[in-house]
C-alpha cells in the first residue's frame, strides 16, 4: 500500500478507531465528538459549511477506501459515523446532556435504520451509499434531539 492509500485509510478510519474489533462505529462517533465541540464554538453558518464540505470529503473518502479494501462499505470505515454526529450534535448545546442523548439516539438510528435510512443506504453505491444512512441517522437524532429539549424546556 502506498503513501496515498494509507492516509486514505488513516482518515477513513477515523485515526485507526475503525479498526477496534468491537463496535468501530460507536468509537468512530466518539472520534467525531471533539469536531463538534469545536464546531459549537463558532456560527451556526460556519459550522454547516463546514460540515458541507466534511460531507463531500467523507464520501470521497470512503469511495477510495472501499477500492483499496475491495469491499462494499466495510465496518472499519468510520468516518461516515463522524459526519452523522456532526449531524446530530449540529446547532445544539454542547454539553453533558445534549452529547450523552445525541451519541445514543445517533448510534440508535445508525444501527436500526429506520425507514428511509436503509432504503438510502442500498440505494446508493460507492461512497455516497456509506456516508448517506449515517447522515440521514444524525438528521433522525438531531430531530429528535430538538423535540426532547423543546419538550423537556432545556434547549
Amino acid at each position: 500500500m502506498n503513501f496515498k492509500d494509507k492516509s486514505v485509510m488513516v482518515l477513513a478510519t477515523g485515526f485507526f478507531a475503525g479498526y477496534i474489533p468491537f463496535a468501530p462505529g460507536t468509537f468512530g462517533s466518539i472520534v467525531g465528538l471533539p469536531i463538534c465541540f469545536l464546531l459549537s464554538k463558532t456560527k451556526l453558518s460556519v459550522a454547516i459549511l463546514f460540515i458541507l464540505i466534511f460531507i463531500f470529503f467523507a464520501i470521497w473518502i470512503s469511495n477510495r477506501a472501499e477500492k483499496i479494501l475491495k469491499q462494499n462499505d466495510p465496518g472499519c470505515i468510520v468516518i461516515d459515523e463522524i459526519a452523522g454526529i456532526m449531524i446530530a450534535l449540529l446547532g445544539l448545546p454542547f454539553n453533558i446532556i445534549s452529547i450523552a442523548a445525541g451519541f445514543v439516539t445517533f448510534r440508535f438510528f445508525d444501527i436500526l435504520k429506520p425507514f428511509p435510512i436503509r432504503y438510502i443506504e442500498r440505494r446508493f453505491a460507492g461512497g455516497t451509499g456509506v456516508v448517506m444512512d449515517d447522515l440521514m441517522a444524525g438528521v433522525y437524532s438531531n430531530i429528535v434531539l430538538r423535540l426532547l429539549f423543546i419538550y423537556l424546556g432545556r434547549l
